[in-house]
């Protein structure tokens, strides 16, 4: 039995805690957040071409459900929409635990599992109903090889950059590898060098320079310690990706045109990815699949939905274009 309750978002919004199998830290849970729909604005979605469409986002490292017009565009469009923060993130952490910390991001089929059961998808549920998969960055990792694994789950992926390779390139990534796998048997939990200058919590939180409401608990502004099991578990699921994926389903990966990657402040850092090296992503899309698209935007974010809103808009037409091409028959 799923419980939902009023969630911070507002009147709109509502969310059920549902718990996973406890770790070595304890208690584990993930949170499902949806969207509820007045009786008008069910029946305007049911002639949209998306009415039988339930939408799952999954979020990113250091990272939560926020993006209220996120779940908006896709209402609008006549879809359900609904996100899951993961376990040890956001709406899911919990004072014991390690924020983020996992050490091989298979562990997060539980959580999927359970977030699309309360959605009415479970694997052993039956429904007439599609399921269109939405994720960022780190989640895109993650679901790219969950829709990999579950084929038939999932009707379409849509990757909002997806840290698909590591911002050195793949020779880098292979040889940082072995003493990583090292250190995440030895010391799982030790912490990796403080990499983030809060330069992109900078760009996005209204309380600095940016236009977002974000809880600095669940972002903070220099973000969560890296742990070497958790980068070793990254660069097995990177590995993948680039050995070659089969996803079964149309993909779209929708990338900023370029990166500024730098230890100082630049007033380019707005209008570009200051995380990825999406060079390298993009090198990487085209192994997912045999039906993937992939869509640089210029002056696009690291979340590329919370570029500024000119940038936001055309995110949201090109959304809208594959989606006519993609989204309208099963």
């Amino acid at each position: 039995m799923v419980t939902w309750e009023p969630d911070i978002l507002g009147e709109r919004f509502e969310r059920a805690t549902l718990p996973l199998t406890p770790d070595p830290q304890g208690e584990v849970v993930a949170t499902l957040v949806r969207t509820r729909r007045s009786a008008l604005q069910r029946l305007a979605a049911s002639v949209t071409p998306l009415s039988d469409v339930d939408v799952l986002y999954v979020h990113g490292w250091v990272d939560y459900f926020f993006q209220r017009h996120l779940a908006e565009a896709w209402e609008s469009a006549g879809a359900r929409f609904h996100a899951v923060d993961l376990r040890k993130y956001g709406r899911s952490l919990r004072e014991h635990q390690t924020p983020g910390y996992i050490s091989d991001l298979d562990t997060y089929d539980e959580d999927i599992e359970v977030a699309l059961s309360a959605m009415g998808h479970g694997e052993a549920q039956s429904t007439n109903r599609r399921l269109f998969i939405m994720a960022h960055s780190t989640g895109g990792l993650t679901m790219s090889l969950w829709v990999n694994r579950h084929p038939g789950r999932a009707s379409a992926l849509v990757l909002n950059s997806p840290w698909l390779e590591f911002q050195i390139g793949g020779l880098g990534r292979e040889a940082l590898t072995p003493l990583l796998e090292i250190g995440a048997r030895i010391t799982p939990l030790r912490s990796l060098p403080q990499v983030d200058f809060g330069f992109y919590t900078r760009t996005i939180s209204d309380q600095f320079e940016g236009e977002w409401r974000i809880d600095p608990r669940w972002r903070p502004e220099r973000g969560f310690a890296t742990h070497t099991a958790w980068l070793a578990a990254v660069f097995t699921a990177q590995r993948k990706v680039a050995t070659g994926l089969s996803i079964d389903v149309p993909v779209l990966a929708l990338l900023s045109s370029k990166s500024t990657i730098s230890r100082t402040w630049s007033e380019e850092m707005r209008t570009s990815d200051i995380v990825l090296n999406v060079d390298e992503v993009a090198q990487r899309v085209p192994r997912l699949g045999r039906n993937v698209t992939l869509v640089r935007i210029d002056g696009a974010m690291h979340d590329v939905t919370l570029s500024a809103a000119p940038v936001r808009e055309r995110v949201r037409s090109e959304l809208r274009r594959w989606l006519n091409g993609y989204g309208r028959t099963r």
